[in-house]
């Protein structure tokens, strides 16, 4: 049962990061171990705007495609996604934007655990390590996106 909870500031606003993180689809472009993304469906349910996504995780000799519903809530700058269908007994992760003096904080969970029990140890020995590569690569990829300079361009 892995969580991890990280609380970061990002040199960027939060509807820049919000915008990156809902952008599913482009996880392929930038995040370790996807191998492909596939929006489902999107319906409007209120304020929110709800996802059922297929990521496709490569790590090793694994590959397996889960589903999740990714519930955007644009008004908040949060997004909370919870497992459907794949590799896992139960999965959930949110994230949630803030503006703050010069840029934004950005705090993210994420709590799921395997079917597989091998599967499990493995991530367990690794785990720490890929959650800060994940979130080191979607810094990254803001820095593509926006670059330092652009911040103010998109506030």
């Amino acid at each position: 049962m892995p969580t991890h909870s990280e609380n970061r500031f990002m040199p960027y606003t939060a509807q820049q990061m919000y915008d990156l993180v809902a952008d599913v689809n482009s996880y392929p472009k930038f995040l370790p171990w996807c191998a492909a993304a596939r929006v489902r469906k999107t319906t409007e349910q209120g304020e929110a705007t709800v996802m059922d996504a297929d990521l496709v995780i490569s790590f090793k000799v694994f590959r397996e495609r889960f589903g999740s519903r990714v519930t955007l809530w644009p008004n908040d700058k949060k997004i909370d996604t919870e497992y459907l269908d794949g590799p896992f007994k139960y999965m959930k992760s949110n994230w949630s934007f803030t503006d703050v003096e010069g840029g934004c904080e950005v705090a993210f969970f994420v709590d799921f655990e395997f079917k597989n029990a091998m599967l499990q140890r493995i991530i367990g020995l690794v785990f720490n390590e890929a959650m800060q590569r994940i979130v080191r690569a979607f810094l990254e990829r803001a820095n593509t996106l926006y670059g330092a300079d652009s911040k103010s361009a998109s506030a």
